[in-house]
């Protein structure tokens, strides 16, 4: 972006800090995205600012893989991480992160909380030193978040699903994510004087289960004004093999004592609503935490200098086609929010100081992966004029131009793996030995479109012609992707459309799946 002026304000010449902010498990369930229960005013005041994405998609909804292929901008059938179980570095490639080309730049690097998935998937320091200028950073007080914290109606410490507690309480009298928004603050105040730009990431650990989580935020949230999801039957023609048994939110105590059969369930509604409500007081409270960073921003008068970035490493399901988990391919565990605050460019210099929400965001329809983070940061800092290495498309010329319609043939990807063709107890997460099944995933403007292949840990192929399901949503008409379509159309029908994409995007994803016969 060319240092012209835009609304009457000069852009910065100098390079621009960097606050780059992961939400973990978070669905578009932000009112800037239209969600008309959730209460999310610090990130809509910051979407109010900035060019939101309304079409942006994670590659795998499941944490390290997701994150692994967000910072460095390649596909997970790149990266070779599907679980949690490797470092791409040594498991794949030696390949360039986000923050570490930032770093190579002049950057100050930072990490704070859950940004890259700790351990073995990033090499037990989160990349450090190859990311950071200093170790990452994380919060005491996560160690407790698998132990027994949740009272019960009992009177009992219980692993609880649903967790509201009282802070004060707590071991240190805190929770991580209050933790790491100190630690955060705290770099902040130590970098505002300094002539050194900064690349400052801070992982969220909400809306993460255990929602263990400030008791007040429920009242933000009566049981009583609480709905179910439109959609919680399993959909009748849903594959099998597409399907995401929970496993995670069945272990916790206070769901084993449901007794709810595997692998379909369902959990008793009274409880489907419980959990919809600790799941929106969850993001209620990182919101909370986020509007602590922006303010520290302005006071520390960083907000004309600071470009920031509010993204999810993938979404989660909450009871939508009988699931509660990430783990799948549909929309609500893919679909992620994508928010870009660039000062001078998508806010007037005069409106960074207005405290009051402005309901007019700009939103960006384009279709995208998020792979493509890599490329819209650094294509939006003038200093970086070369060509990266990266599976990302570069749509950083949006934040230039105005939204001229939608591609109607613009793709996002999506995957994930599975052991076998039925729900078993290693569905949600099987280890990369154990994955017999692929799920590739395009989502176009006006259908989703899954195939099931069967897939060879071993060489990491594809067996393109092992059709073991397929889905096909046609988003028009079924935007809850619950009518599966697949076994209607006919073979040529969906040949076609995929003849007209891009063949150089699909023959490095999909491996020539153009000339995939589709089955009836």
């Amino acid at each position: 972006i060319s240092p012209k002026q835009l609304c009457g304000v000069p852009l910065l010449s100098e390079r621009r800090n960097v606050l780059f902010i992961m939400a973990d498990d978070l669905r578009t369930s932000l009112g800037c995205y239209g969600d008309s229960v959730v209460k999310s005013p610090n990130i809509d005041q910051l979407a109010s600012k900035s060019k939101v994405f309304l079409n942006a998609y994670a590659q795998q909804a499941v944490c390290a893989p997701s994150r692994t292929s967000m910072l460095t901008s390649r596909r997970p059938d790149t990266t070779r991480l599907y679980d949690f179980k490797s470092y791409w570095r040594v498991h794949s490639g030696n390949y360039t992160t986000l923050p570490q080309y930032f770093k190579s730049q002049g950057y100050f690097t930072m990490s704070v909380g859950k940004v890259f998935h700790p351990g073995i998937a990033s090499n037990h320091t989160d990349d450090y030193p190859y990311s950071w200028s200093i170790p990452a950073y994380h919060p005491a007080s996560f160690r407790y978040e698998k132990e027994k914290m949740c009272k019960g109606e009992d009177g009992k410490l219980h692993a609880n699903l649903l967790c509201a507690v009282n802070v004060t309480q707590q071991p240190g009298g805190t929770l991580p994510d209050m933790e790491s928004t100190d630690e955060a603050v705290r770099l902040l105040k130590t970098r505002a004087n300094d002539d050194v730009p900064f690349f400052l990431a801070v992982g969220f650990h909400k809306p993460h289960i255990p929602f263990r989580i400030p008791q007040e935020y429920l009242g933000l949230y009566p049981i009583e004004q609480m709905t179910l999801a439109p959609d919680p039957n399993v959909p009748k023609l849903l594959p099998p093999v597409a399907y995401n048994p929970w496993t995670d939110v069945r272990k916790r105590d206070d769901v084993q004592k449901l007794n709810i059969s595997f692998p379909y369930g369902p959990i008793p509604k009274d409880f489907q609503l419980r959990i919809r409500q600790h799941y929106y007081a969850a993001v209620s409270y990182m919101d909370a935490q986020v509007g602590r960073l922006l303010r520290t921003l302005d006071e520390l008068g960083l907000a004309n200098s600071t470009t920031v970035v509010f993204t999810s490493d993938h979404g989660w399901s909450l009871g939508e086609h009988g699931e509660w988990a990430k783990y799948s391919n549909f929309d609500v565990t893919t679909h992620v929010p994508l928010i870009f605050f660039v000062p001078g460019v998508t806010s007037c210099h005069d409106q960074l100081r207005d405290k009051h929400l402005i309901n007019k965001p700009e939103h960006a329809r384009y279709q995208c992966d998020l792979t493509t983070i890599s490329f819209l940061l650094l294509g939006l800092f003038s200093c970086f004029q070369k060509e990266l290495c990266t599976e990302g498309n570069n749509l950083a010329y949006t934040f230039q131009h105005q939204e001229q319609g939608q591609d109607e043939e613009a793709i996002s990807f999506s995957q994930y793996p599975r052991p076998a063709d039925t729900p078993q107890v290693n569905s949600d997460l099987p280890d990369l030995k154990d994955i017999k099944i692929m799920g590739y995933s395009l989502r176009s403007r006006d259908y989703r479109y899954t195939l099931w292949l069967g897939f060879n840990p071993k060489t990491f192929k594809v067996n393109v012609s092992d059709v073991h399901a397929g889905e096909l949503y046609m988003l028009a008409d079924d935007p809850g992707q619950d009518n599966n379509v697949y076994s209607d159309f006919e073979p040529s029908v969906m040949l076609t459309k995929m003849a007209s994409l891009p063949h150089v995007t699909l023959n490095s994803f999909f491996r020539n799946y153009t000339q995939l016969p589709l089955i009836n």
